[in-house]
């Protein structure tokens, strides 16, 4: 199918616009131009890099740090948010209903892009900057992880989508652009990350940036995907394993590991907001301005009321059918400090997730917020091990899972256990163990759409959970922002 698509006047004309004027003041890289001289140095190539990673974590404009991002997966049985009329923009995604005009998708679609052309810059210029050559490859293959990365979230929402890889020079044609095929858009993601795991260092420079392990996590998991619907490429499962393994192996190399203390992954105090090994890719803001700040925690993911503002919760039958023990207790508020079951929360009788509420009731705070979780890394090993090997009983990937369930239960992660340790294990199995670990994250509406299962769980709503007023659809709308321009999509 040959679709057009114009791409937002931001991706192309160096975020020109009188809206942004804020926002790109805050660093240097809204002043480089394909000729800049300022690539000709590290200081200026690290200044766009900076740029690069910003949209990605700009809180009321792009992004990934803001409700937008939980709103747009509220297909997924996990989620939901308020019946208030207030939230009715994220409401459309659970009633499977989406409007062109929703905000939602244009702070993905616009940071993606945004990200992207300033990875673009980086990539077409590094090789004229002089100085520490790890340093200048290091800066390199992240930008090559950020293009790859954001392309991963747009082919997963989008499907067919520009494919804009020299969007730093600014072309008349480009403002409508022609839409790759999402098998297009995945080559790229896998070229991208390749080199990528190529350039850059083991360790990462710093928490929120990435590493060479960083970029082979990712790749494992866009195997996986490849091997899902709409490719359904079951040969990639084999690379995913394959990926994921090498990661695992080398998890000390890179700096990562599973945290043995489930309830160590997320803070409960006013200091340590600059993540764990356990954070394979997350992003980290400053907190002190509200242009940077992780708004997903805090008061948005605490009871409407006086508690916090209510837009997001859990839906009532993955609560109920959620395992008891350890793992539940710190996934979910149940209760508020006075004692207030989540049946009489006042205003949405949900419960809310627990890990997410912060140690303080506001929004403008600095709490890392993972991405990528070396769990993830284990169960997409687990899964594609799995499928490649047709053998449920598999002690490597039942070894892997296991890790994972241990520590679900309170237990040692590395200690077997034969009171809660699987002795097989489907793919079935698996996704719904990483359903339970990831609850309220990034992974259960990809995995649902991967593996076909919306309507599976959909079927299972509670009645008193919003349901579906529409069609189940596996992409999103593309923002009208842009759509309007050419209505042929």
């Amino acid at each position: 199918m040959s679709l057009k698509h114009p791409v937002i006047i931001g991706c192309c004309l160096l975020f020109w616009c009188a809206s942004c004027s804020d926002y790109l003041n805050e660093d240097l890289s809204s002043r480089i131009t394909f000729d800049n001289e300022q690539f000709n140095t590290e200081a200026g190539l690290l200044a766009a890099l900076v740029g690069t990673y910003k949209p990605m974590s700009h809180t009321w404009w792009s992004g990934y740090g803001n409700i937008s991002v939980l709103g747009v997966l509220m297909g997924s049985d996990d989620l939901t948010t308020s019946k208030k009329s207030g939230k009715a923009w994220r409401m459309e995604f659970d009633w499977f209903r989406v409007d062109e005009n929703n905000q939602a998708l244009s702070y993905i679609w616009n940071g993606a892009y945004q990200s992207i052309r300033g990875a673009n810059l980086i990539i077409a210029n590094y090789s004229k900057t002089t100085g520490n050559p790890e340093i200048i490859n290091q800066i390199a293959g992240e930008a090559y992880f950020l293009r790859a990365y954001n392309y991963f979230w747009i082919a997963r929402l989008w499907g067919d989508a520009p494919l804009m890889l020299e969007s730093h020079q600014y072309q008349e044609g480009d403002l409508i652009a022609s839409c790759t095929p999402v098998a297009g858009i995945y080559a790229q993601i896998v070229e991208d990350l390749k080199m990528a795991g190529e350039l850059m260092g083991h360790t990462k420079p710093q928490p929120g940036r990435v590493c060479k392990g960083t970029a082979k996590a990712i790749l494992a998991e866009v195997y996986l995907h490849m091997a899902g619907w709409p490719l359904n490429d079951a040969s990639c499962y084999a690379l995913a394993a394959a990926k994921a393994r090498e990661v695992i192996e080398n998890e000390d190399l890179y700096g990562f590991g599973l945290m043995e203390d489930f309830g160590h992954l997320w803070p409960d105090s006013l200091s340590n907001f600059d993540g764990n090994k356990e954070e394979v890719f997350a992003l980290n803001f400053w907190g002190g301005e509200w242009w940077n700040c992780n708004a997903l925690y805090g008061l948005a993911a605490r009871p409407a009321g006086k508690e916090g503002w209510g837009d997001f919760m859990a839906e009532l039958t993955f609560f109920n059918d959620f395992p008891g023990g350890y793992r539940k207790e710190i996934t979910f508020l149940t209760e508020l400090e006075d004692g207030t079951p989540w049946q009489e929360f006042r205003h949405d009788p949900r419960p809310h997730y627990r890990k997410m509420v912060g140690p303080a009731p506001e929004w403008q705070n600095a709490i890392s917020l993972p991405l990528e979780r070396m769990a993830e890394v284990y169960l997409v090993f687990a899964e594609a091990r799995v499928m490649a090997t047709g053998n449920p009983k598999d002690p490597d990937a039942l070894e892997a899972v296991n890790k994972i369930v241990r520590r679900g239960a309170g237990l040692p992660v590395n200690t077997p256990d034969p009171s809660v340790d699987w002795t097989e294990a489907t793919q079935d199995d698996i996704v719904q163990e990483k359903a339970w670990e990831f609850a309220g994250e990034y992974c259960r509406w990809f995995d649902l759409v991967r593996l076909q299962m919306v309507e599976e769980v959909v079927a299972r709503k509670d009645p008193d959970d919003l349901q579906p007023r529409g069609p189940i659809r596996y992409f999103m709308p593309y923002p009208a922002s842009d759509a309007h321009l050419y209505p042929k999509i």
